[in-house]
C-alpha cells in the first residue's frame, strides 16, 4: 500500500508523495474501458524520485505505491457521484468539483472518456477505503502527531506533479496551503523563496490550493501545517515526462535545502497541545 521510509525519524518535517502509486494489478486493468497507457496520466509521473535525498537525509517520507486510478488518497472518503458506484445513496456522496468532473475518490473519466466498463461496486469501493485510504491517512496522522509532540510543531510537505502550464513564463513550480488554512504565510513564503532563490518561477495557490491532504492534515492552530507542492514535470522528467531528466538530482538536492529551513522554522514554533 505504502512506503514508509525512516520510521525512527525524529525531525519535525514530514513529507508524502501520495499521487506516485504505479503498481497496476491485472485485476484492475481488466477493468479498463480504455487502453493502459491512457491512465498513466493520472499519475504524478515519478514524483517519488523527488524525495530520494529527503529519505536519505533522515526526513520521515510515506510514499503511496498504489496507483490513482485505485483510489485518490487526495480526496475525502464520500468525494465521489453516487450514479458512479452500484448501490450508493446520495447522502453517502459528497462529490466536489473535482468529482464532478471524473476525478473523485475512484477516477471515473478523463474529460468525457469513460475509463471503466461497469460501474463500481459499493463494495468494493469499501473494501479499497479500509485497505489503503484508511491505513494511509492513519499513518500520516502517526507521523505528524508524532513529530509536533516531539517538536512542538510539525510541517507536512505533499509532494505533488503538474502537467506544465500555459503561458510564455508559467509557474514552474505552483505552492498550496488552501489560501492560508494549512500552513501559515512565513511558512508559504520562506518555502517561496527557496525556489525563487533557485531560480524558477513561483506561484501560490493558482491554479492549485491543495486538497484534501492538506484539508485532512493541515492543523496550524494544533501546531500541524501542511503545504502542497506542485512541480512542472519538465524540471525532473525527461522531454517525453516519462523518464528521469537531466533536472532530477537540482530537484532533489533542492527538497533537502528546503526540509532544513523548514526545519528551523518548525523548531522556533510552540503551539498548546490542543483536544482535536
Amino acid at each position: 500500500m505504502l512506503d514508509s521510509f525512516n520510521e525512527e525519524a525524529k525531525r519535525a518535517v514530514v513529507f508524502t508523495v501520495p499521487h506516485a502509486g504505479r503498481e497496476y494489478p491485472p485485476w484492475l486493468i481488466d477493468r479498463l474501458a480504455v487502453t493502459a497507457d491512457r491512465v498513466v496520466t493520472l499519475e504524478d509521473r515519478m514524483a517519488d524520485l523527488l524525495v530520494t535525498d529527503v529519505v536519505k537525509g533522515g526526513w520521515r517520507t510515506l510514499i503511496a505505491r498504489r496507483p490513482r486510478l485505485m483510489i485518490d488518497l487526495n480526496r475525502a472518503e464520500t468525494d465521489f457521484e453516487a450514479r458512479a458506484v452500484s448501490g450508493a445513496r446520495d447522502p453517502v456522496a459528497r462529490p466536489s468539483h473535482r468529482a464532478r468532473g471524473g476525478l473523485g475518490l475512484v477516477p471515473e473519466r478523463l474529460g468525457k472518456i469513460a475509463l471503466w466498463r461497469s460501474p463500481l461496486q459499493t463494495t468494493d469501493l469499501a473494501e479499497r477505503i479500509v485497505s489503503i485510504h484508511r491505513p494511509w491517512h492513519a499513518a500520516v496522522d502517526a507521523a505528524l502527531t508524532s513529530a509536533r509532540d516531539t517538536h512542538g510543531s510539525a510541517i507536512l510537505v505533499d509532494i505533488h506533479s503538474m502537467p506544465p502550464l500555459p503561458g510564455s513564463a508559467p509557474a514552474q513550480v505552483v505552492l498550496g496551503n488552501r489560501h492560508g488554512a494549512s500552513a501559515p504565510r512565513d511558512i508559504t513564503e520562506m518555502t517561496a523563496a527557496c525556489f525563487r532563490e533557485a531560480g524558477l518561477r513561483v506561484a501560490i495557490n493558482a491554479p492549485y490550493a491543495g486538497a484534501h491532504m492538506l484539508e485532512r492534515h493541515g492543523r496550524p492552530r494544533h501546531g500541524i501545517s501542511a503545504l502542497q507542492i506542485e512541480f512542472d514535470r519538465r524540471l525532473y522528467l525527461d522531454a517525453a515526462l516519462d523518464g528521469p531528466g537531466k533536472g532530477l538530482p537540482a530537484m532533489q538536492k533542492l527538497l533537502c535545502i528546503l526540509a532544513t529551513q523548514l526545519e528551523k522554522v518548525a523548531g522556533q514554533q510552540s503551539f498548546p497541545l490542543a483536544a482535536e
